[in-house]
């Protein structure tokens, strides 16, 4: 089996400091570039994560929760800004989706 490789987009700072780990990655100044490098990712077979350190908007998240719903591969993670100090309560995919589980229950 080929080895996968993680692939970061985002914002300048989080990209050069993974990229001193040797991961790779994109800088994005714009959040309207997102979806294009995201999709030309997504279909090179070498990809296996994609680690996304940008702010996005609702659709786009919406577009990224849908993705990863119905896809396995590749992995997609949501990294927080780790700089805020409400982190645990900001993670985006996991209120997303514990709200789509309390429209189901309730």
């Amino acid at each position: 089996m080929p080895e996968k490789k993680i692939y970061i987009l985002g914002y300048n700072e989080i990209v050069l400091m993974l990229g001193l780990l040797g991961i790779e990655g994109k800088i994005l100044e714009k959040q309207d570039d997102f979806l294009k490098e995201f999709k030309i990712l997504i279909k090179q077979p070498s990809i296996g994560m994609i680690i996304v350190a940008l702010d996005l908007p609702d659709e786009i998240i919406d577009f990224l929760i849908d993705f990863k719903f119905n896809n396995k591969r590749p992995f997609v993670f949501f990294l927080p800004n780790i700089l805020n100090p409400n982190i645990e309560s900001e993670d985006i995919f996991f209120n997303r989706i514990f709200e789509s589980i309390n429209k189901i229950i309730s």
